[in-house]
């Protein structure tokens, strides 16, 4: 099998550059998952303001929609970049996990090309039938993009949820045997927290990242109909999912504390398996003092956030040797911030909701720059929901299975190929925001109002 002989060429060892592996591959995932948020949730948006003008016939929605279609095919291209180089760090940087799990898992990656190319196929169709195809033709060639980017992402959660639940496998003689491909990526417990966490954080993303652009120009005096119409659009579809969001975290960190509770012990720097455990708010956590410190502890609160029972016992790190232990510190870190600036964003969202319910904007000029600075944080949150989720899993690479060190390459040059990466990645950001700034810098087309159907129209 090609796993197979990957694996003897980059015969994985004990070696110095373990950290660095681990980072390459965190840097890749960092610059890729933002393209992933706006492959989830960017088309359907994209959608629904074209069905606003069919159903309306107000031509702004059809030039709002049509230049949103631009930028949606040129951060498609920016994933496909992303997404081809993550793949091949997959089998050179992990050579050992991948010819040990490629048959519990491969399933996932296929059915993830099917997805890409559906929606490669699609998205130029959509893109270049403007004008070219009836209005509701046009409008039912974007659907397969919609469910396309749906599913491209579904897989690759599925291996994630398995990484940390892995099942669907029996280990002998240091290979997976009796493998049952589809109970390992649908079957999995894991799965559907992490898969509805991710779909509603990338209606956050794209929604705050874009909403913040309009934000922007709102302040500086750019207030026609077309900003007016964008701004609305990307903002409710954040609003509305940030309240969500508070509901499904809620659901994960359950589902954590179910099947993986050090990771949550982690989280919370929890030292003690405890009853009755208490939630530290803020504080630092002292990796030589193994404690919090500083922070406001609220009694009995993690239980039941935790288990939804005040008296629970909550595991503490100590259930497991130290070295089974993850980092500690930085778990703790990234979860407060995601947790942290998830909160923020729900608060913003229902403010901005009772005014659209009153059907008005805000006034208040803070209220806007709060929206302009949503959107990085945003992606703070995202950024650091993903290190909680990989970096607590540690020091495994398959929960309680493979470790992370045995499935690393043992190949040189991992420095250099870091480096050399870190430059492609600046590169690539640069060409990104030059691109999407020249598309801004186009001129609206002049809104000629027409009717949203034609004759023929199927």
């Amino acid at each position: 099998m090609p796993f197979d002989l990957l694996a003897e060429a980059l015969n994985p060892v004990q070696q110095d550059y373990l950290l660095q592996a681990r980072q390459m591959q965190a840097m890749s995932f960092a610059v890729h998952i933002p393209i992933v948020c706006f492959g989830i949730s960017f088309p359907a948006i994209v959608m629904f303001v074209e069905w606003m003008y069919l159903r309306t016939g107000d031509p702004v929605y059809r030039q709002l929609a049509k230049r949103w279609s631009k930028v949606m095919l040129a951060l498609f291209a920016v994933g496909v970049v992303t997404g081809t180089i993550l793949s091949f760090e997959l089998g050179i940087l992990w050579p050992n996990f991948m010819s040990t799990f490629g048959e519990v898992f491969g399933l996932g990656f296929t059915l993830e090309g099917f997805s890409f190319f559906t929606e490669a196929i699609f998205i130029a169709i959509y893109l270049y039938g403007w004008d070219r195809m009836a209005p509701k033709m046009h409008f039912l060639s974007g659907i397969p993009v919609v469910i396309s980017g749906l599913t491209g992402s579904l897989t690759v959660i599925t291996v994630n949820a398995w990484m940390n639940n892995p099942t669907g496998f029996r280990l002998e003689d240091g290979k997976a045997v009796d493998v049952k491909p589809w109970k390992a990526l649908f079957g999995n417990d894991y799965f559907w927290h992490e898969l509805v966490h991710m779909y509603v954080a990338g209606y956050i993303v794209t929604g705050f990242l874009v909403a913040g652009v309009y934000a922007w120009g709102w302040m500086k005096g750019e207030r026609g109909r077309y900003h007016r119409v964008a701004l609305t659009v990307a903002l409710t579809a954040a609003c509305v999912a940030a309240p969500v969001q508070v509901i499904v975290g809620d659901w994960a960190a359950r589902e954590v504390a179910t099947h993986q509770p050090v990771k949550l012990a982690a989280f919370e720097g929890l030292q003690e398996t405890t009853r009755a455990a208490p939630l530290n708010i803020g504080g630092i956590y002292s990796e030589s003092e193994q404690r919090v410190k500083g922070g406001v502890e609220i009694p009995k609160l993690l239980s039941l956030f935790a288990f939804h029972d005040p008296n629970a016992k909550v595991t503490g790190l100590d259930s497991v040797p130290e070295e089974d232990r993850p980092p500690v510190a930085i778990t703790r870190i990234s979860f407060s911030t995601m947790v942290g600036i998830g909160t923020l964003l729900a608060a913003l969202s229902v403010f901005f909701l009772w005014h659209r319910l009153r059907r008005r904007l805000p006034e208040s000029v803070w209220f806007w720059r709060a929206v302009v600075a949503s959107g990085p944080l945003s992606l703070v949150a995202l950024i650091a929901g993903w290190v909680s989720t990989e970096v607590g899993r540690q020091p495994w690479v398959v929960y309680k299975v493979m470790r992370t060190e045995e499935a690393v390459t043992g190949a040189g040059g991992i420095p250099v190929g870091y480096a050399v990466l870190a430059v492609v990645y600046v590169l690539l950001v640069a060409a990104t925001i030059w691109i999407l700034r020249r598309l801004a810098a186009v001129p609206l087309e002049e809104a000629k109002a027409a009717p949203p159907t034609v004759a023929g129209d199927g």
